[in-house]
């Protein structure tokens, strides 16, 4: 799985991309060139939690986004924890991220 690694990666998602929003997951997304490979990003903010807490999220996030395909080619996606990712299931999450997915005509 490909990851968006740098600040600069970050920021031309963050500037350029359209964000969704769910209470299991919030997602920005940036459509690029369909031949190029999709990357992905999970984050969870420092105002969620602890180490521990924010750490489940993202194992939480990575899982969901195994069962949905990510990354979709030509889609750079940064996915964001919620408070309410953390005692969701992977599968929760994947529905959600399914649906915001497909409002954003990704994958």
């Amino acid at each position: 799985m490909e990851t968006i690694k740098s600040r600069k990666e970050f920021e031309k998602v963050f500037s350029r991309g359209r964000r969704y929003g769910h209470p299991l997951v919030r997602v920005t997304v940036l459509r690029g060139d369909e031949t190029a490979q999709g990357r992905v990003a999970f984050v969870a903010a420092k105002r969620l939690g602890n180490a521990v807490f924010r750490n489940r999220c993202k194992r939480v996030l990575r899982e969901a986004a195994r069962e949905c395909g990510l990354p979709a080619a030509g889609a750079d996606v940064i996915l964001f924890a919620t408070r309410s990712t953390h005692a969701s299931s992977p599968s929760e999450v994947a529905g959600a991220l399914r649906g915001l997915l497909g409002k954003a005509r990704v994958a």
